[in-house]
């Protein structure tokens, strides 16, 4: 009986502790997510759509390198201001000792990579789990990005698309059979 009371004190002692991690886990997820979400929008709406204007002459694959180029650029800096805020939530939480290190664990936590041989207090080692399944979603979202903007910005695409519009523009001067 007392080593079932015993055990029982020890997993309420692991849930304590998972509970604090699941408390400031939790918000930062959505925190991030948000921010992902219209930082993508932001990336789409300010940037892409600008560069896409400027080589509005014709689709090339100079233009799409460009585009491709900037998106990348843009959200690995989506990426680590996110896993920044991660990181500065360890050092306040007392979870990393500093901030360099807990950027490193952010990082390898958030791409699950984990091969950086650091680790979080135990009492806040649930949420470097969290982090990872917040990077999971994360990039999940760039990916998804990533695709639509090749997609909608290929050269091959862009010339179809212009094609369809002249075809559209002839059978409306009745050019077209």
């Amino acid at each position: 009986m007392n080593g079932e009371l015993a055990g029982k004190g020890a997993a309420l002692a692991l849930a304590g502790g998972w509970s604090a991690s699941w408390l400031w886990g939790v918000p930062l997820i959505v925190l991030t997510v948000l921010v992902h979400a219209f930082g993508l929008l932001g990336i789409r709406d300010r940037v892409l759509e600008r560069l896409a204007a400027a080589f509005a002459a014709g689709p090339s694959r100079g233009a799409f390198a460009w585009v491709v180029s900037a998106t990348v650029l843009l959200v690995t800096v989506l990426h680590a201001f996110e896993g920044g805020a991660w990181a500065l939530a360890y050092v306040v939480l007392g979870a990393s000792p500093d901030l360099r290190v807990a950027m490193l664990y952010s990082l390898s936590a958030m791409t699950s990579y984990g091969h950086a041989n650091i680790f979080l207090a135990p009492d806040w080692q649930m949420m470097g789990a969290l982090e990872a399944l917040n990077g999971m979603m994360l990039f999940g979202l760039t990916t998804a990005f990533l695709f639509s903007v090749m997609s909608s910005h290929s050269p091959a695409r862009a010339q179809a698309h212009v094609g369809k519009r002249s075809t559209a523009a002839e059978r409306h001067a009745g050019l077209s059979s």
